[in-house]
């Protein structure tokens, strides 16, 4: 079996993955506890080039009070809302439709359509830069929440097709077969068969689809400016100020933005570990 347990392993093994996982650890963790350091810190120590040491002294209200009442965070953070909890309801429902479709029906098409769903999952994003805010100002979109919530929709249900149409596969199709010779309708054995049974996966999906839209950035600085619908990830920029960088403010910001999506996977952990490992033992 592979990879080998660690308990199986050489003791010289065992010794080197005990020193070099902690060390990984502080690496991988050493730029948030940057951040979070930075965001208590004053304007005075970054001034100094105190980037790395201990804090001088600790502004910990001063910072995070600041963001909120000389700064638009509050609007930024509602956008990210206004653009993120549609999406995942808009992205998840059509998969769950199209992953049904293709899962359960056999018909000539079904493997061309279901590559046209992911295919523009391989696609460079920075490809369609320009035609998609081209496109946008055309259909009066730009710079709107609703317009970049549009393309997220459309944009991640290519790969939430893929998540849901795999998890219906693996659904033992006797159950939809004994609906049928009881009669029951294709969208009743939808609603009331299949629905239920993806609920670990809905939950699963809504996760990871949260984090992607709540942390973008490439398409909210391409397709929104200013506060009034920009999201928090483009909108951490305007908390500099014209002429000096401030930077202890952006870090306050940043740590106020991560909490959402933080918040979410720890609420919905349970149901996202459950969805993702659903099937993989018998």
């Amino acid at each position: 079996m592979f990879p080998t347990p660690i308990e199986r392993t050489s003791r010289r093994t065992q010794v080197l993955y005990k020193v070099a996982l902690p060390i990984s650890l502080i690496f991988w963790l050493l730029p948030l506890l940057a951040v979070a350091l930075t965001s208590v810190r004053s304007a005075g120590d970054i001034t100094a080039g105190n980037y790395w040491g201990w804090p001088t002294s600790f502004n910990m209200i001063e910072n995070y009070t600041a963001i909120f009442e000389n700064t638009p965070i509050g609007q930024y953070i509602l956008n990210s809302f206004k653009v993120t909890i549609p999406t995942v309801i808009g992205a998840v429902a059509l998969s769950c439709m199209t992953g049904f479709a293709l899962a359960v029906y056999r018909f000539k098409a079904n493997l061309f359509i279901f590559f046209m769903f992911i295919a523009g999952n391989f696609v460079p994003f920075q490809i369609l830069m320009v035609p998609v805010r081209d496109f946008t100002l055309q259909l009066g979109l730009y710079n709107s929440i609703t317009g970049l919530a549009l393309f997220h929709i459309a944009f991640q249900t290519g790969f939430c097709t893929l998540f849901m149409r795999n998890f219906i596969k693996a659904m033992p199709f006797e159950l939809i077969e004994a609906a049928r010779v009881e009669g029951v309708s294709e969208i009743r054995i939808f609603w009331y068969v299949v629905l239920p049974l993806m609920k670990p996966a809905i939950a699963a999906l809504s996760v990871l689809i949260f984090t992607f839209i709540w942390n973008d950035y490439f398409w909210a600085t391409v397709l929104t400016q200013g506060a009034e619908s920009q999201p928090i990830t483009a909108g951490l920029y305007s908390l500099n100020g014209q002429w000096v960088a401030a930077w202890h403010l952006v870090s306050a910001g940043a740590i106020v933005a991560a909490m959402p999506p933080v918040l979410m996977f720890f609420l919905m952990q349970r149901h996202f570990i459950a969805g993702l490992t659903l099937g993989a033992v018998k």
